[in-house]
Order: structure tokens, then sequence, then C-alpha cells
């Protein structure tokens, strides 16, 4: 087994169980994709205090099991947001919030048009709570950022950005962050998404346990350095460089990240 890193920081994972191997890495920032989740994470980052960080926010895609899930509605973010404000100083950012244009998703205009403003109102919850976002934007990456400028959204991590790099290009002028995860050893177009980005703008994730090296094999954080490689291996760097320069553009994105990993 190869020698890992310290500091590692992994930007985007989903833990619904502490059964992962800690792996060297520094932090786990977990995110939250409905209100059912909520009341897990937040014991999980109480048990788990400094190392499991929580975000908490509305996905626009809404249902637990595959054949129930479908497109967010503005009622799901109304049972979710006194939820969110009543743990708004224990949190690290809002997430996952975001867009979904999946067709299986969303197949109308009036789909779209509610994810849009179900993303909207949880952008002004972020500008008012002073916290960054953890975006999604599967099948929309252009409406996603387009959105996102027009609200005025500054602190914001883009997870596993699947649009084209010239329109990744204009979240990182507006200074956006990108994490990129260990799926991209298998994904010619997250390949092409590294070589564009610059290490300024790239964070590290997992989206465990999805988006892992392997298709369909559970993923874990401990392969958040498979990630940490590819990137190295394209820039022409050392791992530790690009681990180094990572974790520093995670405590430039959340703020609170430094104040909450164990002393």
């Amino acid at each position: 087994m190869r020698t890992m890193g310290a500091g590692l920081v992994d930007c985007h994972c989903h833990l619904s169980a502490p059964d992962f191997d800690r792996a060297n890495v520094m932090a786990l920032v977990a995110v939250a994709e409905h209100s059912g989740e909520f009341e897990k994470i937040m014991q999980l980052s109480k048990r788990y205090s400094g190392f499991i960080l929580p975000c908490l926010g509305v996905h626009p895609v809404q249902g637990l099991l595959p054949e129930d899930q479908r497109s967010v509605t503005l009622k799901d973010l109304d049972i979710a947001l006194p939820v969110i404000e009543n743990y708004r100083d224990q949190l690290l950012a809002i997430g996952e919030v975001g867009l979904d244009f999946s067709p299986r998703f969303a197949s109308t205009d009036e789909q779209k048009e509610e994810q849009r403003q179900v993303l909207i109102r949880q952008v002004q919850l972020a500008r008012r709570l002073n916290l960054p976002l953890n975006v999604h934007s599967r099948s929309a990456g252009r409406p996603t950022i387009s959105l996102l400028l027009e609200q005025g959204a500054d602190k914001v991590l883009l997870h596993a950005f699947d649009g084209r790099p010239s329109v990744a290009m204009r979240g990182v002028r507006a200074g956006y962050f990108f994490s990129i995860p260990p799926s991209v050893v298998r994904s010619g177009q997250k390949q092409k998404l590294v070589e564009q980005l610059p290490l300024t703008s790239v964070c590290l994730e997992t989206d465990s346990p999805a988006l892992g090296p392997e298709k369909q094999v559970r993923n874990e954080p401990q392969n958040i350095y498979i990630s940490a490689e590819y990137i190295a291996q394209v820039k022409g760097i050392s791992v530790e460089e690009v681990i180094e320069v990572t974790t520093q553009n995670a405590l430039k994105l959340f703020p609170k990240l430094q104040q909450l990993l164990r002393k």
C-alpha cells in the first residue's frame, strides 16, 4: 500500500455511517441531499468532531430509491429550511445544492424552473449566512454557473463538474473551485477538465460512495489519493504539491474549515 501524504481534504462525500478508512485524510466534508439525512450528518459531525464537517442543503434530485427519484420541489425546500437554520452556526457550507437537467429527472421546462427557484433560494440563504455552496450540476453545467453568477454567489465549489472546460473557465474567472473525484481515471471529460483548470482552482473529492476509480464499485474517502495522483501526472508536478495546493484551496473556499478541524 502506498504511503499517503498528510493534509488531504475530501471536499465532497456522502456518509450514512462511519464505516470508512480514514487513510490519512485530514477532513471529510459531508454533504446532504434531503432533509431526512440532516440529523444523521449532524450526529456524525458531533461524534467525529473536527474530522467530519457538515453541509446541509437540498439536492435537485429527491428520493431514496432509484425508482422513487424525482425533481426537487419548493415544498422539499420548505421542509428543510427550518432545520438548516437551526444548525446554521455548525455548518461548513450549504450543500449539496444545484441543478440536474438529466431527462429522467427534469424533462419539462416547469421542472427545470422549479429547480432554479430552489437553487436561487439556497444561494440567497448561503449569502445571508455567509457560507460557501457545495454544488451539483449534472447535465446543467452552463445554466448552473450562469445562475450562480447572476445571483452573486462568490464562495462556490462545483463538484464533479461534467460540463465543457470552456464553461468551467467562466467559473474559474469568478473565483469558483472545482473538485475532482477518483473517477477521473476513467472519464475523458474530467481528464480534459483537469488539463484546462489551473491548480489554484482545484480541490479534491471522492463523492463516496459514488464516482470511484472502478465503475459500480463502492468508493471510499481513501481513494482521494487517486485524484491527487492523476492531477500530479497531468500537471507534471509531485503528488505532495497537489495535496498542498488543493488543501490550501479548500481552506480558502471554506473559511470555517480551519477552526472546525481538530487541533
